[in-house]
């Protein structure tokens, strides 16, 4: 890989860490992380990581392994917490030897991290505030996610700037923090490890990638989007639970609240209870996404994308996504002296 002393001199913690040449980890997107584009993006010196989502047991055993025939660089997986079967998919991840879980949608259910630090894999976990971050912490995580509002998918409601700003000066010494959302270039990534970041996770930025196996019309619609064309959904019901979600505005938006309404009224009915409710949601989301992901249904489908989608310009390889990222950092580092 080209010398870029600046930039590893800042990631060194993270690089130490993930055991890859750059400290930019590929965001786990359901359907579109992936054996292809996660082997891609740790042979090109990132860090890849599997999205299980709602992956059976089966499935994502097979997905690790097939993941491992086209890698021998290290990657990991995302898990969700509340996944029926969370504690199989630590097992599946220790048999495989994965060296890295990460664990998403809530905090960690007992037993989780000790299950996952029993086989020698380190624990990420996202911290959406500074009492939850140090709070994981105290739990034996090994390292924090923070994730602002401007990323795709599920979301939080508070920005990537002010996030790194009230957590990295807090924590940033305790344990390796790597800063997520709306990221899409160097300069971005070189402020952030100023700040004291490890490193940083992008996701929608590798949407496009030659790797990627989103159907064409998914990547042509990212392609033509602007930052402000990717819009969180609202919340119609305050009994339900909803997290929003950041995605690209089309019927498929409109078809969600819809949904919510439908479930909400089953609630009112007293014909399912509020775990019910909330899978329902959830179950949406997965098969919406896949429609735009897998079958190209741009129109009804997902098209779950954060607001760097203005800055994803073409279809290029992994690589030289990676390449361009390090090389503005580097310059952003050397411009600054």
């Amino acid at each position: 890989m080209t010398a870029r002393p600046r930039l590893s001199h800042h990631m060194a913690r993270g690089t130490a860490f993930l055991g890859c040449e750059l400290a930019i980890l590929g965001g786990a997107m359901s359907w579109v992380s992936e054996r292809n584009l996660v082997a891609a993006i740790s042979n090109a010196g990132g860090f890849g990581v599997i999205a299980c989502g709602a992956m059976p047991v089966d499935l994502l055993d097979a997905e690790i392994a097939a993941t491992k025939a086209l890698t021998d660089k290290p990657f990991g997986v995302n898990l969700i917490t509340m996944h029926p079967d969370l504690f199989a998919l630590i097992d599946v991840c220790a048999r495989h030897k994965v060296g890295h879980v990460v664990l998403a949608g809530g905090l960690p259910p007992k037993g989780s991290i000790e299950a996952i630090k029993a086989s020698g894999a380190a624990v990420i976990c996202f911290a959406p505030t500074l009492a939850m971050g140090k709070k994981l912490a105290r739990s034996g995580v090994d390292a924090l996610v923070i994730e602002g509002m401007e990323a795709g998918g599920h979301i939080g409601p508070v920005s990537t700037s002010v996030l790194a700003q009230e957590i990295l000066p807090d924590l940033a010494d305790e344990l390796p923090i790597f800063v997520a959302g709306g990221i899409a270039r160097g300069e971005a990534i070189a402020a952030f490890l100023e700040m004291g970041a490890a490193g940083v996770q992008l996701g929608t930025r590798f949407v496009c990638a030659h790797e990627s196996i989103a159907h064409p019309d998914f990547k042509r619609a990212f392609l033509r989007a602007s930052a402000r064309d990717a819009v969180a959904s609202v919340q119609i019901d305050p009994r339900l639970p909803v997290i929003p979600v950041r995605a690209l505005k089309n019927a498929g938006t409109e078809a969600f609240t819809a949904k919510q309404v439908e479930v909400a009224q089953l609630l009112d009915q007293g014909a399912i209870d509020m775990g019910e409710a909330q899978l329902q949601i959830e179950t949406y989301w997965a098969g919406a996404l896949r429609r735009a992901v897998i079958d190209g249904d741009v129109e009804n489908g997902s098209l779950m994308a954060g607001q760097s989608v203005g800055m994803v310009k073409a279809e290029e390889p992994v690589a030289d996504i990676l390449r361009a990222l390090a090389d503005e950092a580097e310059s952003a580092f050397v411009s600054r002296g």
